[in-house]
């Protein structure tokens, strides 16, 4: 079912107030508001990038900013090293290992990610032990194989069995899109992620785990005497970058996971098939700087604040009030606003009894036809069930008529 609203128009303040109105006056039935706006889209015509594949997310809001193919399978190369970090940060946080433990550099782990590889390796030296806390500072500043391996090995048994954790955290943390063969990144045809599930995960690793994520925008580490500068080149480039990673593969051309904050907002961005580093670098610059500048913040609900209401099946009131816990902003175009409109939707009619605090669906909104942003929505208020002849009543309406199932606004 769908509780459903649409605005256009230049003036987004006008626009919030105009947008909140009717949400309080309709419970059942249709009603259709339109304002004559823009037809274009309105990210279309303000941004374009070289990447094949893009997105970026203002992660306080959960804005999407820009989107260009994100839900594409790609290889992921180094990317993957964010999945494998989730993982070793949850063991830790689950305190089932420490940034003391120390795990044996393997021959495996030597001779396929260290010195022999001729790939990215914090130089771990064959047959030594290395601290945890260590082996993150390689993976995460050096991109080191070698470093991941001797932890996949370490916590696991084999890399094989970490990947199977990978794959397990990942369905939990629901990144449904993406399948892990290893911790490195080194090129499988099976291993595959989509940059909604890479920015995603990003988000995940800062807001679960902010005790290690300053690794990310550490300058640099060195290990068996070498000295090695962060792989990521945002962290120089003045742009308020803190993390994330690199990637690079031939089929999938150079690809970046990338973190700033700037002016109190956090943005996040993935991008794949570009054609060099130095482009990456650009286009990662680039869109940042235009996202710092093309959007300004508007407040569409306060915190507790009615949303719509949902239809209920067998209980003492036919409707309950819908409400989201926490204010609910947006980022919007400052320029060349183009329509916004939003959608409840929830598995309706819901059946009583009802208890305040439900979970009862998510409010969606959009700007022209892009879904911008995804917010839980729950009851307002607690529905008991109702007596004999109003649940005959209901049982009879849905036989006959059915309920409605979309309410426009």
């Amino acid at each position: 079912m769908h509780l459903s609203f649409a605005m256009t128009g230049t003036d987004c303040r006008r626009l919030v107030v105009a947008l909140k109105a009717p949400i309080r006056s309709i419970v059942l039935g249709i009603a259709v508001v339109m304002v004559a706006g823009f037809a274009a889209d309105a990210q279309e015509q303000l941004f374009d990038t070289k990447a094949k594949q893009a997105l970026m997310v203002e992660d306080q809001t959960g804005t999407v900013l820009y989107s260009k193919m994100p839900e594409t399978l790609i290889e992921p190369a180094a990317l993957v090293k964010l999945m494998t970090m989730e993982v070793v940060f949850h063991e830790l946080q689950a305190g089932k290992i420490n940034l003391s433990t120390q795990y044996t550099v393997s021959e495996h782990a030597w001779r396929t990610g260290g010195a022999p590889s001729g790939g990215s390796t914090m130089f771990a030296k064959l047959k030594s032990a290395v601290s945890v806390g260590d082996l993150i500072q390689g993976v995460i500043v050096q991109s080191a194989n070698d470093g991941c391996i001797i932890l996949a090995e370490g916590i696991a048994g084999s890399e094989e069995k970490f990947a199977e954790m990978m794959n397990a955290r990942a369905k939990e943390l629901g990144l449904n899109s993406s399948t892990f063969v290893n911790s490195t990144g080194l090129p499988d045809p099976k291993q595959r992620v989509s940059l909604t599930d890479l920015v995603a995960l990003a988000r995940h690793i800062k807001r679960s785990y902010p005790e290690f994520y300053h690794t990310y925008a550490q300058d640099n580490f060195t290990w068996n005497n070498i000295f090695q500068r962060n792989r990521n080149p945002l962290l120089r480039l003045d742009i308020g970058a803190d993390g994330m990673g690199t990637g690079y593969t031939e089929q999938s051309g150079y690809g970046i996971v990338g973190a700033t904050e700037h002016g109190g907002r956090r943005y996040v961005v993935a991008l794949s098939g570009l054609a060099s580093d130095k482009e990456r670098a650009e286009e990662a610059k680039r869109i940042f700087e235009w996202a710092y500048q093309a959007f300004e913040e508007i407040d569409i609900f306060a915190a507790g604040e009615t949303i719509g209401e949902a239809s209920v099946f067998g209980g003492t009131k036919s409707s309950v009030p819908l409400k989201a816990t926490e204010k609910i902003s947006l980022l919007v175009p400052v320029a060349n606003r183009d329509r916004l409109k939003a959608h409840v939707v929830y598995k309706g009619p819901l059946v009583a009894p009802i208890k305040a605090g439900e979970e009862a669906g998510v409010l969606r909104i959009w700007i022209g036809d892009e879904l911008v942003q995804e917010t839980p929505v729950f009851t307002a208020e607690a529905v008991e069930t109702g007596d004999l002849k109003k649940r005959s009543i209901d049982a009879m309406l849905e036989l006959t008529t059915g309920w409605t199932r979309q309410l426009k606004f």
